[in-house]
């Protein structure tokens, strides 16, 4: 019996992040004690529809600029987040994200921390973000800053600022570029390859999927090692549904993102990032 009061926000949070029912929200924290995490998990092994965990962060509200170097050999993702989308869509703040965004490329910066030290026209950032809040009344921040490096970075600014992605490629490609940052935005793969997916998650997903397959009637009576062999098969459609080069090319389904950069010049991905807005 779960020892933890499981609240209404908690529901409602899990429901926003799975798209399952109140009831099975509510079942699934009071059966992991509250465990936000082992609560997905117990979704999905239950055979609901969850999405896969993603590593861009979402915010609710806000400007979300992507930006290159001159050189184009370093990328910057900054998400000015704000409560309302009143305020997202306002020409003066879509223009003020720009400015910060503008100063993260000009000085290069790491990190958001570094980036609200940055002066511009004499106030620093952080103190131009506490003004703006003051005169909109509204909570705003540095709520996600990313940076890529790479021989060439590609930037993409989706749906009205509402997501930005940065692609590295091995060589100067403008085209394929965009070509993988639009199919970035498009399917929101977990990582470049399944070498660069973290084992954890590997296992992870192997055990739900393990578990499921055991609880399914129709695999009643059968052999641990054909569970684990069909367990591997349906990793690697994993694999090819959340792993960027291992997808269908969105402008060809006939083949695969390896084979459109193979085809443009043996590019490779050296990494990439996407922040969205939920």
């Amino acid at each position: 019996m779960s020892t933890v009061t499981i609240t209404a926000a908690d529901i409602n949070k899990l429901r926003q992040a799975t798209g399952a029912g109140m009831m099975d929200c509510r079942k699934a924290l009071t059966e992991t004690n509250g465990d936000f995490e082992a609560a997905i998990d117990w979704l999905r092994k239950q055979g609901q529809k969850v999405a896969a965990k993603r590593s861009d962060r979402e915010a609710k509200e806000g400007v979300i600029i992507a930006k290159t170097s001159a050189d184009n050999k370093t990328g910057f993702v900054v998400c000015i987040s704000c409560e309302t989308d009143f305020v997202s869509k306002n020409a003066d703040f879509v223009a003020f994200a720009q400015t910060i965004a503008d100063a993260a490329v000009a000085n290069n910066v790491k990190s958001a921390e570094e980036l609200s030290e940055v002066v511009i026209n004499g106030s620093k950032v952080a103190d131009m973000i506490n003004d703006k809040l003051a005169a909109i009344g509204e909570k705003i921040g540095i709520a996600k800053f990313e940076r890529v490096e790479a021989p060439y970075v590609a930037s993409y600014i989706h749906g009205a600022y509402r997501m930005g992605v940065l692609v590295g490629l091995s060589s100067e490609a403008a085209e394929a570029g965009k070509d993988v940052a639009m199919q970035i935005a498009a399917m929101n793969p977990l990582a470049v390859d399944a070498n660069s997916i973290p084992a954890e998650t590997i296992e992870r997903e192997r055990a739900i999927v393990v578990d499921t397959m055991k609880a399914d009637p129709k695999m009643a009576g059968k052999p641990d090692d054909m569970i684990a062999k069909i367990a591997e098969g349906k990793l690697n459609a994993f694999f090819k549904e959340n792993t960027l080069l291992a997808q269908a090319f969105v402008k060809d389904g006939s083949i695969t993102v390896e084979a459109y950069l193979k085809n443009a010049g043996n590019i490779t991905v050296t990494g990439f990032k996407r922040v969205a807005l939920g």
